[in-house]
């Protein structure tokens, strides 16, 4: 993902000015056949080339005007073709794009990684990608959000709280005399409006579908990094002297912290289980690994079990007993 979104940036911020890869070489002439040398030619070679081929065609030679335009754009060629030539890195580029002239892309970015990259400033790469990066964290946050408002709207348990709460705050419409004139259409959009802003402003959403805010941005993230990083250190400097040599007991919020660590979740997901799913670990002690282990033994146990009287494992596990695990086989005639 980061990858992509780095290319992109790269693609945005510096495109290619054209979409043939001859604009980056000689044209649609050949650049060895314009020195009038061979491909295995050395570069006293090319640079010979060069000056017998430049002295017959140089601009100073014609006074003609027409004759004079037509040697600059000559010149000017031959002066391109001598400066990718004789540069080694630039010439293993265009032997590449002459032997391999179906890899149309492969080949423009090579001649325009070769023109660009010096004048390429890495900090508007940066720049370009982290806003890219902020931009689309940004918008899954409100998406994610969003479905969660969606989904608490058509669960009858919200649902019911969130029209009781409206009408309890006269923010439902339930006098005809304010309705007249509205269609059945518009009436309903109206009520699950105002649902959806009642669930908005009392509904408490944590963990991956909470409203994003600031701190959930990239940019704002670097920002404070320094800060964070000093606040952590802080945390562990606290939580290996209160803990670790003073031996304390553990607050809730330290078990939690720990249980959440044990089942390998971040704190959103963390956050996004019910409470009684949370009291439910904590009267478990599970904060303590051999309890953990035990749980967590006991619920891949579970898990097998429900596996094994399924019908659909049952029948994969027939399919494997008579026929042994699947096999490539290769055509060797």
């Amino acid at each position: 993902m980061w990858r992509l979104l780095l290319l992109f940036s790269l693609c945005l911020a510096f495109q290619p000015a054209n979409g043939s890869v001859e604009d980056y070489y000689c044209g649609e002439n050949n650049c060895y056949e314009l020195l009038e040398v061979t491909r295995d030619a050395t570069k006293q070679d090319i640079k010979r080339g060069f000056r017998a081929t430049a002295s017959k065609t140089h601009p100073d030679r014609f006074q003609d005007p027409d004759k004079k335009k037509e040697a600059e754009e000559r010149f000017r060629l031959l002066s391109t073709a001598y400066d990718i030539l004789r540069d080694d890195e630039a010439r293993e580029d265009y032997d590449y794009m002459l032997d391999h002239p179906e890899q149309f892309y492969q080949n423009v970015y090579r001649a325009w990684r070769r023109r660009m990259a010096p004048h390429v400033d890495v900090r508007l790469v940066l720049a370009v990608t982290i806003s890219l990066i902020s931009l689309v964290q940004y918008y899954n946050g409100w998406t994610k959000y969003e479905e969660a408002i969606k989904y608490f709207a058509v669960v009858p348990k919200y649902r019911l709280q969130a029209v009781e709460l409206a009408r309890q705050e006269g923010l439902l419409a339930t006098d005809r005399k304010r309705q007249r004139g509205m269609t059945k259409e518009q009436i309903k959009e109206q009520e699950e409006k105002v649902i959806r802003e009642v669930i908005k402003s009392k509904m408490d959403i944590r963990g991956v579908y909470a409203k994003p805010t600031y701190k959930d941005i990239l940019w704002v993230q670097l920002c404070f990094l320094p800060y964070w990083s000093f606040q952590y250190l802080g945390w562990y400097v606290r939580w290996v002297w209160k803990f670790w040599i003073c031996k304390h007991d553990y607050g809730q919020e330290e078990k939690c912290y720990i249980i959440r660590k044990f089942m390998g979740l971040s704190h959103g997901q963390f956050e996004n289980l019910d409470d009684h799913v949370k009291e439910e670990y904590l009267e478990l002690e599970l904060w303590k690994k051999e309890n953990f282990q035990s749980w967590k033994a006991d619920r891949d146990a579970e898990v097998k079990l429900k596996m094994a009287q399924s019908g659909r494992y049952k029948s994969y596990r027939r399919y494997m007993k008579a026929n042994g695990p699947s096999r490539m086989y290769f055509d060797d005639s």
